[in-house]
């Protein structure tokens, strides 16, 4: 799995962004578009959003309790470009914001 990996998002907005990616990733699954490549097997909308493709491969976005942030997470069974190709989906979705600034860190 990923290191979890946090970029600036100021408190005022960043509940905004994640319901905004909340509604992209339930838009994708209705429409049956792929993530990373593959249709989407469950999202979970607890605190954020967790989707997982058909391969375990998941990606988790949600905002910091306690800084002006985000968290995400990409994480895969099967192999580390597939967690890279998690990642990419999900800072894509990330980077439609313009409020959401640089990572602390990357994979």
């Amino acid at each position: 799995s990923s290191p979890t990996m946090s970029p600036h998002c100021a408190d005022e907005t960043k509940y905004g962004v994640v319901d905004a990616v909340v509604k992209h990733f339930q838009d994708a699954q209705a429409k049956g578009a792929p993530v990373a490549g593959q249709n989407i097997r469950d999202i979970v909308t607890v605190n954020g959003v967790r989707v997982t493709v058909q391969d375990g491969t998941w990606g988790l976005v949600r905002a910091s309790s306690n800084k002006p942030e985000l968290v995400v997470v990409v994480e895969s069974p099967v192999s580390e470009a597939r967690m890279h190709d998690m990642f990419k989906a999900v800072d894509a979705v990330l980077r439609t914001h313009p409020e959401v600034g640089a990572y602390n860190q990357t994979i």
